[in-house]
């Protein structure tokens, strides 16, 4: 027997259904606690970290900060964190963009600099913040974790392990927040220059290539965790495999270009207006030198006379 199919819901053929609502109080409490402590840096700490009359948190920083803690609910609570995580590995790889390579730079630009300067400190997490969100440690660590967790033991184990789950979020999310500080990120001593971003995210876009083409082009199941016979929407898994390596390699690689193009375009711009134009002759005109009379044409002629 076909699918039974029901508005809402997906069912097994033997009727069982396949992401029916689970709750995540986790996850309500995380967003809970990012929505207050914001709210309440932003109200309490922050008028007494600005000077006076200015506004401790800009327009456009609400506007991003509402948008990325949205992503960051979305992402993770149901259904896409259950889908993701037991029935569709497309689902998995689109969850892990939205929180590595969008939702990240997203609440960087929500953070004002002296709430930054507040979450690091001046003591060790500072110096730890200073040493690995350089350049070059930040992008080893983030491609080398995101490498990591395309491996079968780590797929796998990730599934059926829920604090191991929660362990490996974590940990490849405080590693994408490193990877975008030197781009976007509040403190400006991390940033580095225009042309040095593109160049970093290029490096970074060409790491999801390699297991996004393992996806595309292997045979068989790759991760017994999402070999299941119950398949979610008739997807088989070999074509759920390709669609998530074509979200890994085409997706993210596409959204990375985005970003070096509009880079790009503003370098460009910062650098035509900076340009100076022709430099201009300095010209004296004296009190009879701004309107010429017939006299000096006479005398001109006189002293050159034409051959």
């Amino acid at each position: 027997m076909s699918a039974a199919v029901v508005p809402g819901v997906a069912v097994a053929s033997d009727g069982t259904d396949l992401i029916g609502w689970v709750p995540h109080p986790e996850v309500w409490l995380l967003v809970a606690g990012v929505v207050a402590l914001y709210a309440y840096a932003a109200s309490v700490i922050g008028p007494k970290a600005v000077p006076v009359g200015t506004p401790p948190i800009s327009r456009s920083q609400w506007r991003w900060f509402v948008i990325g803690t949205l992503l960051l609910w979305v992402a993770s609570d149901w259904p896409v964190h259950d889908i993701g995580e037991q029935r569709l590995y497309l689902v998995h790889m689109a969850q892990h963009t939205v929180l590595t390579l969008v939702m990240p730079p997203i609440l960087l630009m929500a953070t004002p600099e002296w709430l930054a300067r507040l979450v690091i400190g001046d003591g060790r997490a500072h110096r730890w913040v200073d040493r690995l969100a350089r350049p070059l440690p930040a992008l080893l660590i983030f491609n080398s974790l995101a490498l990591l967790i395309h491996w079968q033991v780590v797929v796998n184990g990730a599934s059926s392990n829920g604090i191991f789950h929660y362990g490996v979020h974590t940990a490849i999310v405080a590693s994408a927040f490193l990877l975008w500080l030197p781009v976007c990120g509040p403190l400006p001593e991390l940033r580095i220059s225009r042309p040095a971003q593109m160049l970093y995210l290029f490096a970074t876009s060409l790491v999801p290539t390699v297991p996004g083409a393992w996806l595309v082009f292997a045979e068989g199941a790759v991760y017994s965790a999402y070999d299941i016979p119950a398949r979610l929407w008739g997807i088989s898994v070999t074509t759920d495999q390709q669609v998530a390596g074509a979200i890994m390699k085409l997706g993210a690689g596409t959204y990375l270009w985005v970003i070096i193009a509009v880079l790009f375009f503003r370098w460009a711009a910062s650098q035509a207006e900076q340009v100076p134009g022709p430099p201009r002759l300095p010209i004296t005109v004296g009190e009879d030198d701004d309107v010429l009379t017939w006299e000096q044409v006479e005398r001109e002629l006189a002293e050159h006379p034409a051959p």
